[in-house]
């Protein structure tokens, strides 16, 4: 009986681990498709800028860096270092 539970506790956990691997693929295939397509509209000249990004601005601002940088990362879907370079940029 406690092979049994042993087993299927280590099922659920592989289960667990692979769909958070294919999560974390499917994230990182999104954010190199939104880095192309933001390439395409710099090359085109169309501005398509979040409505938001006037929100970290006004944080960056007001020294709320922090708070910017986690608008800028829920905007963009930029990682970390990604949104922290941006708003220091801004700043």
């Amino acid at each position: 009986m406690d092979i049994a539970v042993l087993f299927l506790v280590l099922a659920a956990f592989w289960g667990i681990m692979t769909i958070q691997s294919r999560i974390s693929q499917a994230d990182q295939r999104v954010a190199r498709v939104e880095r192309k397509l933001d390439l395409v509209l710099d090359h085109l000249g169309l501005d398509a800028e979040d409505p938001r990004m006037g929100e970290v601005l006004s944080l960056v601002r007001t020294d709320k860096k922090i708070q910017a940088i986690k608008v800028y990362r829920e905007i963009t879907g930029a990682g970390l270092k990604e949104a922290k370079d941006a708003v220091d940029r801004l700043g």
